[in-house]
């Protein structure tokens, strides 16, 4: 099944130990732009194979999760399989995992023992908490970084209007963003490895899924720490520019409005049939419109609900002013303009039937990526990485079967 990839890492090749959602992320990725990703799964498989919607028991998410990755059914916890694993390790140049701190070491799959495998392998360890640290040991998923990180707290409706629970993005961002650092860090690594003149040593990533949504808060912890400020949660609106908000159409619709430019404003202002807004001094610059925001979105939103969306965004896109209605999951499949660069794809999926999957970032025009496979059955590929990385017969593979040690 292993297809050509064309992508820029083709050549690369990458073993994951993960599971859920952070470490398959990172290798998903890797995957997409060429790199061969052999994924360890427990016996009976990943537990993403059991979450959202399902067609006769198969994850819709899995086919694009597990995408480009062959399958391997491995019990971690049998006596042979630490020496299989590091056999593995010993044919590619990344180890991605996400098990709790220490996880590995106590199945006799440790940083040394990986080393010995391989001297110059990268291994990408990404945890809850990091790899050190007071909280090292305790038991993290995605939405406990995202607590922690500060994102949960800002990605609500403003202090006062509401007593609901904090909002959640709506997507596992936390264990994508903690992906998508390992796999920035992993690419980092491997440049040091193997660039010209190159040092070509093996290098350790420790990525935390707390560290991940700190550093993405912008000037929160600055704000904090030099004014003593504690960014508040601001619902649609942008608390640094304005105008630049949600407004409501006359059929129900909420369009996203971004004219915090002076010269966007003016459009704007012109295009509302207030021009006299410009030379209001409460919105003389965008501090001041900052300050005068809910006065000012009041003003748009008188005009917007008396439109159906479509002239809304008809007039806007007019005027050049940057806009557009709130997409569902139909109007992303719909739309023209990611049907033209591949970020909506038809594919054809053996266990599942005709689908859509997300394209592929980076788009690189020398040398895109593809999705080779949709996500592969449990333990498609046991027998054929076996014997193509370790030589294995039939018979061996069989006697391992027998043991318990693969699936």
């Amino acid at each position: 099944m292993k297809s050509s990839a064309g992508g820029p890492l083709t050549g690369l090749r990458v073993l994951e130990i993960g599971h859920f959602v952070a470490a398959p992320f990172c290798t998903r990725l890797l995957g997409d732009l060429g790199a061969d990703v052999i994924k360890i799964e427990p016996p009976g498989g990943d537990p993403v194979r059991q979450w959202g919607a399902q067609v006769d028991g198969r994850s819709l998410w899995w086919s694009i999760h597990a995408r480009n990755k062959r399958s391997v059914v491995m019990n971690l916890k049998a006596r042979r399989a630490p020496e299989i694993i590091l056999g593995l390790a010993a044919g590619c140049d990344v180890v991605v995992e996400n098990f709790r701190p220490g996880g590995l070491e106590r199945l006799g799959l440790g940083d040394e023992a990986f080393r010995a495998a391989r001297p110059d392998l990268i291994l990408a360890h990404i945890s809850g908490f990091g790899q050190d640290g007071p909280y090292r040991d305790r038991a993290a998923f995605g939405v406990i970084g995202e607590a922690m990180g500060g994102i949960r707290h800002l990605t609500d409706h403003p202090p006062g209007t509401s007593d609901l629970p904090p909002v959640r993005v709506g997507v596992s961002i936390g264990d994508s963003l903690a992906g998508l650092y390992a796999a920035f860090g992993i690419v980092s690594a491997l440049w040091q490895r193997d660039r010209h003149g190159g040092d070509g040593k093996g290098r350790s990533l420790d990525v935390a899924l707390t560290d991940s949504i700190l550093s993405l808060m912008e000037g929160m912890l600055a704000e904090y720490g030099r004014l003593g400020t504690v960014r508040q949660p601001t619902g649609s609106a942008i608390p640094t520019a304005a105008p630049s908000n949600a407004y409501p159409s006359a059929d129900g619709t909420w369009i996203l409005i971004a004219a915090n430019s002076e010269p966007l404003f003016a459009r704007l202002s012109r295009l509302i049939g207030r021009p006299d807004l410009t030379e209001d001094p409460r919105f003389a610059g965008n501090r001041a419109r900052v300050a005068h925001a809910e006065t000012l979105d009041a003003i748009i939103a008188a005009w917007t609900r008396r439109l159906p969306a479509e002239e809304v965004t008809r007039r806007l896109n007019e005027a050049d002013i940057p806009n557009t209605r709130v997409y569902t999951a139909a109007d992303c499949a719909a739309d023209v303009q990611f049907r033209h660069r591949g970020m909506v794809r038809e594919v054809e999926d053996p266990l599942l039937g005709r689908l859509l999957h997300p394209g592929i970032v980076p788009h690189v025009p020398e040398g895109p990526g593809t999705i080779r496979w949709t996500g592969p059955a449990v333990g498609a590929h046991t027998d054929e990485v076996l014997h193509e990385l370790l030589g294995l017969t039939a018979t061996e593979i069989s006697s391992l079967r027998d043991e318990g040690a693969i699936g």
